[in-house]
């Protein structure tokens, strides 16, 4: 059992199975993308950890470049991208995969495929770490997921808790006490 804060957390999915996981994802994107360049555009701050992990164990042609979303007032989502902070390459013919952390509601990832797809990508698909399909708004196609988790608040290997946890190579979820 791990605390921050006062919560405590369990171990949910190792290191190893986590690792594992990242690598048949990326077998599935060097198959599909075999020949063609591919930009991975990497969602900060949760993916960091999981986009550098699919990085090392892609064979296909490759760049990465990583964002930031605004679509937050104060401390409220917006629910709109209002800003894609730090995306400065042109995507007008390109392949893109946005890489994220955890997909949950789908709001914020369904405008950003909107924004990205305005700016003349030629595809552009997702590639997730984790997707919680219960919390589901919007429907959103993944066409990459390392794992479908429950409705439970995660922890680890890139996600946090008040900027805690992030660095953590296993990851764990909340623990119902």
């Amino acid at each position: 059992m791990l605390s921050i804060d006062g919560l405590k957390f369990e171990l949910y999915i190792p290191e190893a199975e986590v690792k594992q996981r990242v690598k048949a994802v990326a077998e599935r994107i060097n198959e599909d993308y075999k020949g063609r360049q591919v930009i991975l555009l990497g969602i900060l701050n949760g993916a960091f950890m999981f986009a550098a992990d699919l990085v090392r164990e892609l064979t296909v042609d490759n760049e990465i470049h990583f964002t930031k979303v605004s679509s937050y007032e104060g401390t409220t989502s917006t629910g709109e991208v209002k800003e894609l902070i730090g995306l400065t390459i042109p995507l007008e013919g390109r392949d893109v995969i946005v890489v994220e952390d955890i997909v949950d509601t789908g709001v914020t990832m369904h405008h950003l495929l909107n924004y990205l797809k305005d700016k003349g990508a030629r595809s552009v698909e997702v590639c997730t770490l984790m997707s919680k399909p219960e919390r589901r708004q919007v429907e959103v196609d993944i066409k990459y997921c390392a794992m479908v988790v429950p409705d439970k608040f995660i922890l680890g290997y890139g996600l946090d808790y008040n900027n805690k946890g992030r660095g953590m190579k296993d990851i764990y979820q909340m623990h119902n006490s």
